[in-house]
């Protein structure tokens, strides 16, 4: 179906066209190449990081921090089932147990009362995924991390520029992981990172990004030849990938602003119909600065947004639901720690409804979204 206004479309700064050129250029297509290395100190720079590595996708960078781990059989991590399966499948593929427990009803975060709860003598690692590019609560989650000796892996897919006391998510745990899929932020297709904020995990993170093999500091002229040192896989970015990623890691901060307008706009407009309890709205912590990943509103139950979906999907606007919860999914029953009930998880799961956002969303579209939800709730 065409859609008269899209979910989703890809924004170009201007710049793509002309860096993926130089790259043909440069004749260096594979992995780590110019534009790799751009890429890659621009991040640490605007993050304040001692290392990021580009990976194919955020998927990678997740499979990476596991192996990181040494997870053995019974070991345990504890995640939210509220979130995409790549989280989950980034500790079974290491060997280890996810473990479901319930976000917060405002944030759709993980809540530290539930995780503090699931911690046991097997539990390795903590994963706080924040949704939307909105903050987990960092400091309850460093400090249970802390007392019981867990590391901690943040999962900022959608978080990339976005910050939790005035830190870049990804930077405070032990290790970030961040997407440059299509539908994020900052985009090269597909592509990733991994943000490594534990100098002692830096050596062995490029030698399983370099599918086990010591190559890294062989190019650093630290060994006089790479050999097999450890297990690992291909984690490499290619390098047109990068060259089309830098030119938009270039305008991190225009892609931020026109976001936040769409954002702002939906959010006033849509405030009279919370206002009457017709619909709940998005909720950004003070001590968080979003980057405005995306719009949701919760419907009052699964019925109304349901037929909400189908009407705005009828009248050419592209709005989705979000994540099916993973502790109810046919791999998390058979591959998940425990049998649990999480019910804000299934509650706002069933009633979650993502709305069109993107940079360049033209106002009389984004006013015919919210015309259509106006109409259809408040008639």
């Amino acid at each position: 179906m065409t859609y008269t206004v899209p979910f989703n479309r890809p924004y170009l700064t201007g710049h793509e066209l002309e860096y993926v050129s130089q790259a043909i250029q440069n004749g260096d297509l594979s992995g780590d190449g110019l534009f790799t290395r751009k890429c890659c100190e621009l991040l640490e720079q605007r993050l304040g990081t001692r290392r990021v590595l580009l990976t194919p996708s955020c998927t990678a960078a997740l499979e990476i921090s596991m192996l990181l781990l040494d997870l053995s059989q019974g070991d345990e991590v504890i995640l939210p089932s509220f979130t995409f399966v790549s989280t989950a499948n980034a500790v079974v593929l290491a060997g280890g147990v996810p473990v479901f427990v319930d976000v917060d009803p405002d944030t759709l975060n993980l809540d530290p009362a539930q995780v503090e709860s699931a911690i046991t003598e097997r539990t390795r690692a903590i994963i706080p995924v924040h949704y939307a590019g909105v903050g987990c609560d960092m400091g309850a989650l460093m400090r249970l991390a802390e007392k019981h000796h867990l590391v901690v892996v943040e999962d900022a897919a959608q978080a990339l520029n976005s910050f939790y006391d005035d830190q870049a998510l990804g930077t405070i745990g032990n290790l970030g992981t961040f997407s440059f899929h299509q539908t994020k932020n900052f985009s090269c297709g597909e592509g990733g990172a991994l943000c490594i904020n534990d100098e002692q995990l830096l050596d062995r993170a490029e030698i399983i990004r370099e599918k086990g093999t010591n190559r890294s500091q062989f190019l650093k002229g630290h060994v006089d030849k790479y050999t097999w040192v450890d297990v690992g896989s291909s984690y490499l970015q290619g390098e047109l990938a990068a060259a089309f990623l830098f030119g938009q890691l270039g305008a991190m901060d225009v892609i931020t602003e026109l976001r936040q307008r769409c954002y702002q706009n939906y959010f006033q407009e849509l405030l009279p119909l919370a206002e009457k309890q017709l619909l709940q709205l998005p909720l950004i912590p003070e001590r968080c600065q979003s980057n405005y990943h995306l719009f949701h509103i919760m419907l009052p139950t699964k019925e109304k947004r349901d037929a909400l979906l189908s009407h705005l999907n009828a009248r050419g606007i592209h709005a989705v639901f979000h994540y099916i919860p993973l502790h109810n999914s046919p791999a998390g029953i058979r591959l998940g720690g425990k049998e649990v009930c999480l019910p804000v998880t299934e509650s706002i799961s069933s009633r979650l409804l993502r709305l069109p956002i993107y940079p360049d969303l033209e106002p009389e579209l984004q006013r015919l979204v919210i015309h259509e939800i106006t109409s259809f709730l408040d008639s």
